[in-house]
């Protein structure tokens, strides 16, 4: 009997404490490449900050991973929650954009277990990473390294103009998606 062991994602809710949240797509596939996937991204974290009271510090959405870093508002707090949030609805939504319309992607990001029915993977399976951050400077450091990401990748010369990113709304409060201000 093969078993398969999974690297299981452990959270520590503890106040006063950032996350920065790492997550990838199934099979660190492209999956984040289009408008149209990024834009769900930003829906779905908007409406995981409203409903779970969360801050958004920065953000960067890259083809096949995304960075986050939030903060809590609300004590006590599960950060399970605000992640399981955030990506299945952007699952939800890709499904059925693929089930619409490239049914071929469909099959591709189904896995199917030797027993039972396939299961659709937009996601990397496990929770991805999750980093506290306890003070300022580690913040700013996590801020700096979140937005070089695309410039690191080559897809722009300054962070500033991935528009992906929070990088933009450091420089002059502009963006797909408001950043809370860090008190």
């Amino acid at each position: 009997m093969d078993i398969v062991h999974r690297k299981k994602l452990q959270h520590f809710n503890l106040p006063g404490q950032a996350h920065e949240l790492t997550f990838s797509c199934y099979q660190r596939l492209p999956l984040l490449s289009r408008d149209r996937t990024r834009q769900w991204m930003i829906d779905a974290i908007e409406s995981a900050r409203n409903k779970l009271c969360y801050d958004v510090y920065a953000f960067v959405i890259m083809p096949e991973h995304v960075h986050i870093i939030v903060y809590p508002r609300n004590q006590p707090h599960d950060i399970a929650w605000f992640l399981k949030s955030v990506k299945q609805s952007v699952s939800r939504k890709a499904h059925a954009w693929l089930s619409a319309n490239h049914k071929e992607w469909l099959e591709k990001l189904t896995v199917v277990p030797k027993e039972g029915p396939g299961v659709f993977r937009f996601w990397q399976a496990g929770g991805g990473y999750d980093r506290n951050i306890v003070s300022y400077a580690t913040l700013m450091q996590m801020i700096e390294y979140i937005h070089a990401n695309p410039v690191k990748r080559g897809l722009v010369e300054r962070a500033a103009d991935w528009p992906w990113s929070s990088a933009l709304w450091y420089e002059r409060q502009e963006g797909v998606l408001k950043i809370d201000p860090i008190p």
